[in-house]
Protein backbone atom coordinates (compact mmCIF):
# COMPACT_ATOMS: atom_id res chain seq x y z
CA UNK A 1 0.00 0.00 0.00
CA UNK A 2 1.29 3.39 -0.75
CA UNK A 3 -0.16 4.94 2.17
CA UNK A 4 -0.60 3.85 5.59
CA UNK A 5 -4.50 3.20 6.90
CA UNK A 6 -5.18 3.18 10.62
CA UNK A 7 -8.57 2.37 12.56
CA UNK A 8 -8.72 4.97 15.54
CA UNK A 9 -12.17 4.15 17.10
CA UNK A 10 -15.42 2.38 16.74
CA UNK A 11 -18.69 1.82 18.51
CA UNK A 12 -20.63 -1.09 18.79
CA UNK A 13 -24.53 -0.74 19.36
CA UNK A 14 -26.24 -3.55 21.53
CA UNK A 15 -27.39 -6.16 19.06
CA UNK A 16 -31.26 -5.83 19.81
CA UNK A 17 -33.40 -9.10 19.22
CA UNK A 18 -34.57 -12.16 21.12
CA UNK A 19 -32.33 -13.23 24.46
CA UNK A 20 -31.55 -9.20 25.08
CA UNK A 21 -34.35 -8.20 28.01
CA UNK A 22 -34.45 -4.42 26.69
CA UNK A 23 -36.30 -6.50 23.14
CA UNK A 24 -40.16 -6.85 22.99
CA UNK A 25 -41.40 -8.32 19.59
CA UNK A 26 -45.13 -6.98 20.29
CA UNK A 27 -43.48 -3.24 20.56
CA UNK A 28 -42.04 -0.68 18.17
CA UNK A 29 -38.46 -0.71 18.34
CA UNK A 30 -35.69 1.26 17.41
CA UNK A 31 -35.60 2.25 13.55
CA UNK A 32 -32.95 2.77 11.02
CA UNK A 33 -31.90 6.60 12.31
CA UNK A 34 -31.65 5.29 15.81
CA UNK A 35 -29.22 2.96 15.14
CA UNK A 36 -27.09 5.22 12.70
CA UNK A 37 -26.90 8.14 14.73
CA UNK A 38 -26.25 6.33 18.22
CA UNK A 39 -23.34 4.22 16.40
CA UNK A 40 -22.26 7.26 13.95
CA UNK A 41 -21.85 10.38 16.62
CA UNK A 42 -20.01 7.34 19.57
CA UNK A 43 -17.43 7.36 17.04
CA UNK A 44 -17.26 10.82 16.39
CA UNK A 45 -16.84 11.77 19.99
CA UNK A 46 -13.59 9.33 20.17
CA UNK A 47 -12.34 11.71 16.96
CA UNK A 48 -12.97 15.05 18.28
CA UNK A 49 -15.76 16.07 16.15
CA UNK A 50 -17.27 15.06 12.70
CA UNK A 51 -15.39 18.54 11.59
CA UNK A 52 -12.89 16.17 11.25
CA UNK A 53 -14.09 13.82 8.31
CA UNK A 54 -14.23 13.83 4.84
CA UNK A 55 -16.23 11.58 3.68
CA UNK A 56 -18.97 8.83 5.39
CA UNK A 57 -19.92 5.15 3.90
CA UNK A 58 -22.87 2.84 4.95
CA UNK A 59 -23.09 -0.87 4.88
CA UNK A 60 -26.74 -2.36 4.38
CA UNK A 61 -28.30 -5.15 2.91
CA UNK A 62 -31.72 -4.77 2.69
CA UNK A 63 -33.63 -1.87 4.54
CA UNK A 64 -35.32 -1.47 1.25
CA UNK A 65 -37.42 -4.37 2.07
CA UNK A 66 -37.19 -4.81 5.96
CA UNK A 67 -37.71 -0.88 6.42
CA UNK A 68 -38.99 0.37 3.17
CA UNK A 69 -36.43 2.88 3.21
CA UNK A 70 -33.51 2.86 0.75
CA UNK A 71 -31.42 5.71 0.15
CA UNK A 72 -29.64 5.64 3.29
CA UNK A 73 -26.35 7.35 2.14
CA UNK A 74 -28.20 10.59 2.96
CA UNK A 75 -28.70 9.76 6.50
CA UNK A 76 -25.22 10.45 7.13
CA UNK A 77 -25.80 14.14 7.90
CA UNK A 78 -28.75 12.97 10.31
CA UNK A 79 -25.63 11.97 12.31
CA UNK A 80 -24.22 15.71 12.88
CA UNK A 81 -24.36 18.71 10.98
CA UNK A 82 -21.03 19.32 9.85
CA UNK A 83 -21.63 16.11 7.98
CA UNK A 84 -24.29 18.37 5.41
CA UNK A 85 -22.92 18.49 2.15
CA UNK A 86 -19.99 16.04 2.48
CA UNK A 87 -19.96 13.12 0.33
CA UNK A 88 -21.53 10.13 1.37
CA UNK A 89 -22.33 6.58 -0.20
CA UNK A 90 -24.07 3.50 0.62
CA UNK A 91 -22.91 -0.05 -0.36
CA UNK A 92 -24.29 -3.55 -0.46
CA UNK A 93 -22.79 -6.66 -1.06
CA UNK A 94 -25.25 -9.04 1.15
CA UNK A 95 -24.45 -10.45 4.25
CA UNK A 96 -20.87 -8.66 3.64
CA UNK A 97 -22.71 -5.40 3.53
CA UNK A 98 -20.38 -4.11 6.01
CA UNK A 99 -16.84 -5.50 4.86
CA UNK A 100 -17.63 -3.58 1.94
CA UNK A 101 -18.29 -0.74 3.68
CA UNK A 102 -15.00 -0.58 5.36
CA UNK A 103 -13.59 -1.42 2.04
CA UNK A 104 -14.93 1.71 0.15
CA UNK A 105 -13.52 4.03 2.97
CA UNK A 106 -9.98 2.33 2.68
CA UNK A 107 -9.70 2.94 -0.79
CA UNK A 108 -10.79 6.21 -0.45
CA UNK A 109 -7.93 6.59 2.07
CA UNK A 110 -5.41 5.14 -0.34
CA UNK A 111 -6.56 7.15 -3.25
CA UNK A 112 -5.94 10.53 -0.99
CA UNK A 113 -9.74 11.65 -1.91
CA UNK A 114 -9.82 11.80 2.07
CA UNK A 115 -7.72 11.55 4.79
CA UNK A 116 -10.73 10.42 7.67
CA UNK A 117 -13.64 8.66 6.63
CA UNK A 118 -16.57 7.42 8.91
CA UNK A 119 -17.75 3.81 8.36
CA UNK A 120 -20.65 2.59 9.53
CA UNK A 121 -23.06 -1.05 9.01
CA UNK A 122 -26.94 -0.87 10.16
CA UNK A 123 -29.51 -3.50 10.03
CA UNK A 124 -33.16 -3.51 11.19
CA UNK A 125 -34.83 -6.79 10.69
CA UNK A 126 -37.46 -7.48 13.60
CA UNK A 127 -39.89 -5.99 12.15
CA UNK A 128 -41.57 -9.14 9.87
CA UNK A 129 -42.19 -12.22 10.67
CA UNK A 130 -39.82 -14.97 10.42
CA UNK A 131 -40.92 -16.45 7.43
CA UNK A 132 -41.06 -12.85 5.76
CA UNK A 133 -37.58 -12.24 6.60
CA UNK A 134 -36.51 -15.60 5.43
CA UNK A 135 -38.11 -14.36 2.53
CA UNK A 136 -36.35 -11.25 2.03
CA UNK A 137 -32.91 -12.94 3.48
CA UNK A 138 -33.20 -15.52 0.20
CA UNK A 139 -32.48 -12.23 -1.87
CA UNK A 140 -28.69 -12.97 -0.99
CA UNK A 141 -28.38 -15.60 -3.75
CA UNK A 142 -29.66 -15.82 -7.05
CA UNK A 143 -33.42 -15.17 -7.18
CA UNK A 144 -34.75 -18.02 -9.17
CA UNK A 145 -33.44 -20.40 -6.62
CA UNK A 146 -35.96 -19.03 -4.06
CA UNK A 147 -39.04 -21.27 -5.18
CA UNK A 148 -36.97 -24.74 -5.59
CA UNK A 149 -35.31 -23.84 -1.99
CA UNK A 150 -36.17 -24.73 1.36
CA UNK A 151 -38.51 -22.80 3.16
CA UNK A 152 -35.94 -21.07 5.45
CA UNK A 153 -33.61 -20.98 2.69
CA UNK A 154 -30.43 -19.63 4.45
CA UNK A 155 -30.47 -22.28 7.03
CA UNK A 156 -31.03 -24.84 4.19
CA UNK A 157 -28.26 -23.96 2.06
CA UNK A 158 -25.80 -24.33 4.96
CA UNK A 159 -28.11 -27.62 6.16
CA UNK A 160 -26.49 -29.01 2.80
CA UNK A 161 -23.00 -27.95 3.56
CA UNK A 162 -23.60 -29.71 7.01
CA UNK A 163 -25.31 -32.56 5.61
CA UNK A 164 -22.19 -33.25 3.32
CA UNK A 165 -19.89 -32.80 5.77
CA UNK A 166 -21.88 -35.40 7.81
CA UNK A 167 -21.67 -37.63 4.66
CA UNK A 168 -17.90 -36.94 4.46
CA UNK A 169 -16.46 -37.37 8.07
CA UNK A 170 -19.65 -38.34 10.01
CA UNK A 171 -22.70 -36.83 11.82
CA UNK A 172 -21.82 -37.34 15.51
CA UNK A 173 -18.51 -35.90 14.79
CA UNK A 174 -19.70 -32.94 13.19
CA UNK A 175 -22.12 -31.94 15.46
CA UNK A 176 -19.43 -32.10 18.57
CA UNK A 177 -18.08 -29.42 16.22
CA UNK A 178 -20.99 -27.26 16.08
CA UNK A 179 -21.78 -28.06 19.45
CA UNK A 180 -17.74 -26.43 20.90
CA UNK A 181 -18.28 -23.78 18.56
CA UNK A 182 -21.85 -22.47 19.91
CA UNK A 183 -20.43 -22.81 23.38
CA UNK A 184 -17.77 -20.79 22.66
CA UNK A 185 -19.71 -18.22 21.05
CA UNK A 186 -21.72 -17.87 24.38
CA UNK A 187 -19.16 -18.31 26.54
CA UNK A 188 -17.76 -15.39 24.70
CA UNK A 189 -21.47 -13.18 24.41
CA UNK A 190 -21.79 -13.01 28.11
CA UNK A 191 -18.52 -11.11 28.23
CA UNK A 192 -19.10 -8.47 25.67
CA UNK A 193 -22.18 -6.23 27.73
CA UNK A 194 -23.38 -5.15 23.63
CA UNK A 195 -23.71 -9.02 22.39
CA UNK A 196 -27.04 -10.60 22.00
CA UNK A 197 -26.72 -13.25 23.96
CA UNK A 198 -25.02 -11.40 26.72
CA UNK A 199 -27.64 -12.33 29.17
CA UNK A 200 -27.57 -15.98 28.31
CA UNK A 201 -27.62 -17.82 31.87
CA UNK A 202 -28.17 -21.84 30.06
CA UNK A 203 -25.78 -24.23 32.40
CA UNK A 204 -26.15 -26.61 29.62
CA UNK A 205 -24.70 -25.41 26.96
CA UNK A 206 -23.04 -28.01 24.98
CA UNK A 207 -25.36 -30.69 26.07
CA UNK A 208 -28.34 -28.13 24.52
CA UNK A 209 -25.37 -27.86 20.95
CA UNK A 210 -25.47 -31.55 21.15
CA UNK A 211 -29.46 -31.81 20.19
CA UNK A 212 -30.47 -33.59 17.48
CA UNK A 213 -32.23 -31.59 14.28
CA UNK A 214 -35.60 -32.10 13.93
CA UNK A 215 -35.78 -31.60 10.28
CA UNK A 216 -40.14 -32.03 10.60
CA UNK A 217 -39.59 -28.18 12.07
CA UNK A 218 -36.95 -27.03 11.03
CA UNK A 219 -34.01 -27.86 8.41
CA UNK A 220 -31.99 -31.38 8.13
CA UNK A 221 -29.02 -31.15 9.61
CA UNK A 222 -29.01 -27.89 11.68
CA UNK A 223 -30.80 -26.56 15.39
CA UNK A 224 -31.80 -23.52 16.28
CA UNK A 225 -28.20 -23.06 18.18
CA UNK A 226 -26.29 -23.27 15.23
CA UNK A 227 -28.22 -20.47 13.55
CA UNK A 228 -26.79 -16.82 14.08
CA UNK A 229 -29.50 -14.37 15.54
CA UNK A 230 -32.05 -12.49 13.57
CA UNK A 231 -30.64 -8.76 14.93
CA UNK A 232 -31.18 -5.07 15.22
CA UNK A 233 -28.00 -2.65 15.34
CA UNK A 234 -25.20 -0.63 14.05
CA UNK A 235 -21.16 -0.50 14.26
CA UNK A 236 -19.08 2.54 12.98
CA UNK A 237 -14.95 3.00 13.06
CA UNK A 238 -13.03 5.72 12.37
CA UNK A 239 -10.85 5.00 8.78
CA UNK A 240 -7.88 7.09 8.42
CA UNK A 241 -4.34 8.39 6.62
CA UNK A 242 -1.57 9.24 8.84
CA UNK A 243 -2.34 13.01 8.48
CA UNK A 244 -5.68 11.87 10.02
CA UNK A 245 -4.11 10.83 12.40
CA UNK A 246 -2.83 13.50 13.63
CA UNK A 247 -5.98 15.47 12.23
CA UNK A 248 -8.11 13.96 15.47
CA UNK A 249 -5.39 13.73 17.66
CA UNK A 250 -5.50 10.09 18.30
CA UNK A 251 -2.23 9.01 19.70
CA UNK A 252 -0.26 6.40 16.89
CA UNK A 253 -0.33 3.81 20.02
CA UNK A 254 -4.01 3.69 20.23
CA UNK A 255 -4.53 2.93 16.80
CA UNK A 256 -4.57 -0.09 14.76
CA UNK A 257 -3.07 -0.42 11.38
CA UNK A 258 -4.24 -2.25 8.19
CA UNK A 259 -1.79 -4.18 6.56
CA UNK A 260 -3.52 -6.68 4.22
CA UNK A 261 -7.02 -6.97 2.24
CA UNK A 262 -8.69 -8.95 -0.28
CA UNK A 263 -12.33 -9.25 -1.79
CA UNK A 264 -13.57 -12.19 -3.74
CA UNK A 265 -16.17 -13.15 -5.71
CA UNK A 266 -18.20 -15.77 -7.24
CA UNK A 267 -21.23 -16.46 -9.48
CA UNK A 268 -24.36 -16.08 -7.63
CA UNK A 269 -25.97 -18.12 -10.23
CA UNK A 270 -24.14 -21.14 -9.56
CA UNK A 271 -23.93 -23.51 -6.75
CA UNK A 272 -20.68 -23.84 -4.82
CA UNK A 273 -17.78 -25.89 -6.61
CA UNK A 274 -17.85 -28.30 -3.19
CA UNK A 275 -20.19 -27.91 -0.15
CA UNK A 276 -17.29 -29.12 1.65
CA UNK A 277 -15.19 -26.04 0.86
CA UNK A 278 -15.49 -22.05 1.32
CA UNK A 279 -13.36 -21.53 -1.34
CA UNK A 280 -14.57 -17.75 -2.06
CA UNK A 281 -13.08 -17.14 1.57
CA UNK A 282 -9.91 -19.60 0.98
CA UNK A 283 -8.94 -17.33 -1.89
CA UNK A 284 -10.02 -13.82 -0.17
CA UNK A 285 -7.71 -15.27 2.80
CA UNK A 286 -4.98 -16.31 1.41
CA UNK A 287 -4.50 -13.13 -0.76
CA UNK A 288 -5.42 -10.90 2.55
CA UNK A 289 -2.28 -13.01 4.07
CA UNK A 290 -0.05 -12.67 1.08
CA UNK A 291 -0.43 -9.02 0.83
CA UNK A 292 0.20 -8.57 5.02
CA UNK A 293 3.72 -10.69 4.47
CA UNK A 294 2.57 -13.00 6.96
CA UNK A 295 1.05 -16.22 7.85
CA UNK A 296 -1.92 -17.56 9.86
CA UNK A 297 0.20 -18.76 12.87
CA UNK A 298 0.71 -15.40 13.32
CA UNK A 299 -2.17 -14.53 13.91
CA UNK A 300 -4.06 -13.19 17.54
CA UNK A 301 -7.27 -13.88 16.93
CA UNK A 302 -10.07 -14.44 14.06
CA UNK A 303 -13.01 -12.90 13.77
CA UNK A 304 -15.20 -15.10 11.21
CA UNK A 305 -18.23 -15.12 9.66
CA UNK A 306 -20.25 -17.93 11.56
CA UNK A 307 -24.04 -17.36 10.18
CA UNK A 308 -24.04 -21.39 10.77
CA UNK A 309 -21.57 -22.67 12.89
CA UNK A 310 -20.84 -25.19 10.36
CA UNK A 311 -19.99 -22.15 8.65
CA UNK A 312 -17.37 -21.78 11.55
CA UNK A 313 -15.80 -25.41 11.11
CA UNK A 314 -15.32 -24.73 7.62
CA UNK A 315 -13.56 -21.53 8.21
CA UNK A 316 -11.03 -23.19 10.02
CA UNK A 317 -10.34 -25.24 7.19
CA UNK A 318 -10.54 -22.36 4.55
CA UNK A 319 -8.06 -20.35 6.72
CA UNK A 320 -5.54 -22.97 6.71
CA UNK A 321 -5.78 -23.93 10.51
CA UNK A 322 -7.51 -27.71 10.19
CA UNK A 323 -7.19 -29.51 7.14
CA UNK A 324 -10.02 -30.73 5.26
CA UNK A 325 -12.55 -32.62 7.04
CA UNK A 326 -10.90 -31.63 10.22
CA UNK A 327 -12.65 -28.75 11.17
CA UNK A 328 -14.91 -30.17 13.44
CA UNK A 329 -12.00 -31.94 15.68
CA UNK A 330 -10.06 -28.69 15.92
CA UNK A 331 -13.15 -26.82 17.51
CA UNK A 332 -13.94 -29.75 19.36
CA UNK A 333 -10.57 -29.88 20.72
CA UNK A 334 -10.51 -26.44 22.16
CA UNK A 335 -8.12 -24.83 19.83
CA UNK A 336 -10.60 -22.04 18.89
CA UNK A 337 -11.64 -20.89 22.45
CA UNK A 338 -10.86 -17.76 23.85
CA UNK A 339 -7.80 -19.37 25.79
CA UNK A 340 -7.01 -21.63 22.87
CA UNK A 341 -4.15 -21.63 20.00
CA UNK A 342 -6.34 -19.32 17.92
CA UNK A 343 -9.27 -17.20 19.70
CA UNK A 344 -11.97 -17.41 16.80
CA UNK A 345 -14.95 -14.30 17.87
CA UNK A 346 -14.54 -13.42 21.19
CA UNK A 347 -17.79 -11.57 21.47
CA UNK A 348 -19.56 -14.32 20.44
CA UNK A 349 -19.77 -13.62 16.37
CA UNK A 350 -22.75 -13.89 14.69
CA UNK A 351 -23.65 -16.86 16.83
CA UNK A 352 -24.16 -15.18 20.15
CA UNK A 353 -22.82 -11.01 19.18
CA UNK A 354 -25.73 -11.45 16.63
CA UNK A 355 -25.52 -10.41 13.31
CA UNK A 356 -27.37 -7.61 11.73
CA UNK A 357 -26.48 -8.10 8.51
CA UNK A 358 -25.47 -4.88 7.28
CA UNK A 359 -23.25 -4.31 10.56
CA UNK A 360 -21.31 -7.42 10.65
CA UNK A 361 -18.08 -6.35 8.79
CA UNK A 362 -18.38 -3.52 10.78
CA UNK A 363 -18.40 -5.37 14.08
CA UNK A 364 -16.11 -7.38 13.35
CA UNK A 365 -13.25 -4.92 12.61
CA UNK A 366 -14.68 -2.81 16.17
CA UNK A 367 -13.65 -6.32 17.67
CA UNK A 368 -10.21 -6.67 16.42
CA UNK A 369 -9.67 -3.19 17.36
CA UNK A 370 -10.91 -3.70 21.07
CA UNK A 371 -8.66 -6.64 21.24
CA UNK A 372 -5.44 -5.15 19.73
CA UNK A 373 -5.88 -1.41 21.44
CA UNK A 374 -6.20 -3.49 24.76
CA UNK A 375 -9.92 -2.05 24.89
CA UNK A 376 -11.94 -5.31 25.05
CA UNK A 377 -12.76 -4.75 29.00
CA UNK A 378 -13.83 -8.24 30.31
CA UNK A 379 -13.74 -10.08 26.83
CA UNK A 380 -10.13 -9.10 26.49
CA UNK A 381 -7.76 -12.19 25.54
CA UNK A 382 -4.10 -11.73 25.62
CA UNK A 383 -2.21 -10.10 22.59
CA UNK A 384 1.41 -11.94 22.37
CA UNK A 385 4.26 -9.76 21.16
CA UNK A 386 5.06 -12.54 18.58
CA UNK A 387 1.63 -12.38 17.17
CA UNK A 388 0.20 -8.80 17.24
CA UNK A 389 -1.90 -9.80 14.12
CA UNK A 390 -5.93 -10.11 13.72
CA UNK A 391 -7.69 -11.23 10.66
CA UNK A 392 -11.56 -10.39 9.70
CA UNK A 393 -13.94 -12.63 6.91
CA UNK A 394 -17.02 -11.35 6.34
CA UNK A 395 -19.37 -13.37 3.51
CA UNK A 396 -21.91 -12.50 1.83
CA UNK A 397 -24.31 -14.78 0.62
CA UNK A 398 -23.17 -18.52 0.37
CA UNK A 399 -19.63 -17.78 -0.01
CA UNK A 400 -20.55 -15.50 -2.75
CA UNK A 401 -18.78 -12.09 -1.86
CA UNK A 402 -15.78 -12.40 0.90
CA UNK A 403 -13.94 -9.72 2.43
CA UNK A 404 -10.79 -10.89 4.50
CA UNK A 405 -9.08 -7.57 6.52
CA UNK A 406 -5.37 -7.93 8.49
CA UNK A 407 -4.59 -5.92 11.09
CA UNK A 408 -1.59 -5.40 13.51
CA UNK A 409 -1.31 -3.74 16.49
CA UNK A 410 0.22 -0.10 16.92
CA UNK A 411 3.38 -0.24 18.92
Amino acid sequence: MQRRVFIVAGYNTISLGSGRSEFNPKKENPGLEYYIQQAGRKTLEQINGADNVDESVIGNFIASRFNNQAHLAAFIPSIDPQLKYKPSVRVEGACASGGLAVMTGVKSILAGTAEVVLAIGVEVQNTVKAMYGADYLAQADYFKKRKEGHAYFFPGKFSDRAGAYAKAWGEEYMRKGMAQWYVNCVENARLCETAQEYENKNEHLLETGLLPPDATRFVDHLNYTDCSKVSDGASSIAIVSEEGLKRCGIAFENAIELVGFAQAEDNIMEEPDDPLELSTTKAAVQRALKMAGISKEQLATVETHDCFTIAGLLATEAIGFAEKGRGAAFVAEGNTARDGIIPFNTTGGLIAWGHPTGATGVHQVVTVWEQLSGRAGEAQIQIATDKPYAMTVNMGGNDKTVVSMVFKKCV
